[in-house]
């Protein structure tokens, strides 16, 4: 029994013990940064930009497997510093690029966004914006970041070099569940938790970091893609444009590693999660003072260390023949349910915003569930249909979705994953909002009432299953 225990562990171990083939590396980094004043995304008000704190990037990997002068698969994920990729965004960038790329199938091309909240709107009419001034409207704004991004993905794919691949996991202590439990059941997003009614942290944390390396013929490192079940949320608020902490991320790598080294920031599923304490803030503010580290030079302080504790192990197992999969699949979603309830509730408070220019966010955020409920009582709702990529790297899974998923759905999928390895990435291909938890729904509060989501729990399973599906069958051969 124990030799073929042994065994079983050891042909699990050596995934990538089917054929190999020859993997072409290309990379190509961009600013998105505006050069005028832009509205700034991710709060309930308008903040009008009035300086750059740090630049807002895109990244672009291209990725193509061949045997001889096959091409067997390819693949660019491009990691941009937005809070989301919104409806449309996808396909536009995708209509760029095909005629630069027309030996490259766009719809293999990937975005995801790291979710900072200090980076431009990209969609008309979320606020009401000044009727003149110098600033860049979301349209402009969206055109000229088409423009730069769709650039740098034809660059990286032209850059392309037989390389070699590389994963590898370390840990670091960034994401901490924001939401706060109470004796009467209920929840809330950064809920007070200093008080008598405090009873726990609603749920798990996800503090493996998950890291592809790549390096050229002659094994210089060229690219990294770090995967973090967080949020970049550090630097919110305020009216700088910021990478959050990203930014100090990618200086600490390049000043070590390479000043050319491509960074792609990618967000694991922590739609309930933040990098800033819920509780210890005192202990915290201490140690930073200590080490002389603003909290967004600590946060990056982790996953640098982190990033090289997976670094030291993963250079001594460089494959230059990893397996390259790459499949698309659009999938489709219950919509979570409206209740009558939920209906008149917000058909209520959409009222009371509904002719003030300056809460247009919140008018829309609650008319939404009303124009949902209507549908839903009409029969013309349909599902909700999203956009899935299943990529194997060797040993490594990559899953994709559109949301602000939930950290125990991202669990779930590299649980129950067949690689040695898995990435789950949100926010990519789509704008989903949250997807929040049965017990997060439970509780309520923002982020996981009917507002929040469009997807509940039911469709949360979905999701889950499908992209495990999807995983498997690249692991069948």
């Amino acid at each position: 029994m124990r030799v073929a225990a042994a065994c079983f562990l050891a042909a699990a171990l050596t995934a990538t013990a089917v054929p190999g083939a020859e993997l072409w590396i290309g990379g190509a980094t961009t600013s998105i940064t505006p050069d005028k004043p832009v509205p700034l995304d991710g709060h309930r008000g308008l903040r009008m930009s009035n300086k750059v704190e740090s630049p807002v990037t895109a990244t672009a990997l291209a990725l193509e497997s061949r045997e001889g002068e096959k091409v067997l698969d390819q693949a660019i994920l491009v990691s941009c510093d937005l809070v989301a990729i919104r409806d449309g965004i996808t396909e536009k960038l995708r209509e760029k690029v095909k005629p630069r790329l027309p030996d490259f199938d766009v719809n293999k091309l990937v975005f995801s966004a790291t979710h900072t909240h200090n980076a431009p709107v990209t969609l008309e009419g979320r606020y009401t914006l000044p009727e003149s001034g110098d600033f860049m409207r979301p349209s402009e704004f969206v055109e000229f970041f088409a423009e730069q991004v769709a650039g740098a993905v034809a660059e990286s794919w032209q850059k392309r070099r037989v390389g070699k691949a590389g994963w590898g996991q370390g840990q670091a202590v960034v994401a901490q569940n924001r939401r706060a439990v109470y004796a009467d059941g209920s929840a809330a997003m950064y809920g007070a938790t200093n008080t008598e009614k405090f009873r726990a942290i609603e749920g798990y944390e996800d503090h493996n970091l998950e890291v592809l390396f790549f390096w050229d013929e002659k094994d210089r490192l060229i690219a990294t893609a770090i995967n973090v079940a967080c949020p970049s949320q550090e630097a919110e608020g305020g009216l700088a444009i910021h990478a959050d902490f990203w930014h100090p991320v990618r200086e600490t790598l390049r000043e070590r590693y390479g000043k050319d080294l491509l960074v792609l920031g990618w967000p694991g599923a922590g739609g309930d999660q933040t990098s800033r304490p819920m509780y210890g803030k005192a202990a915290d503010a201490r140690m930073r003072k200590l080490r002389g580290l603003t909290r967004l030079e600590e946060v990056a302080r982790r996953i640098v260390n982190g990033w090289e504790e997976a670094y030291e192990a993963a250079r001594k197992d460089i494959r230059g023949d990893a397996v390259l999969e790459h499949r698309v699949q659009q999938i489709a979603l219950p919509h979570r349910k409206v209740t009558e309830a939920e209906a008149a509730e917000a058909r209520t408070q959409a009222a009371k915003f509904a002719d003030v220019p300056a809460q247009r966010w919140n008018f829309r955020w609650h008319q939404g569930v009303v124009d949902r409920y209507e549908a839903q009582q009409a029969g013309t709702e349909g599902d909700y249909n999203m956009e899935l990529h299943a990529l194997r790297l060797g040993d490594v899974a990559i899953a994709t979705n559109p949301f602000e998923l939930y950290t125990d759905y991202g669990v779930q999928i590299k649980a129950r994953s067949p690689a040695v390895q898995t990435f789950v990435i949100q926010l990519t291909c789509g704008s989903g909002g949250y997807l929040a938890s049965e017990r997060a729904v439970r509780g309520g509060g923002y982020g996981a009432v009917i507002q929040s989501s469009r997807v509940g729990p039911e469709g949360g399973q979905v999701l889950v299953n499908r992209s495990l599906e999807a995983i498997g069958e690249l692991w069948k051969k």
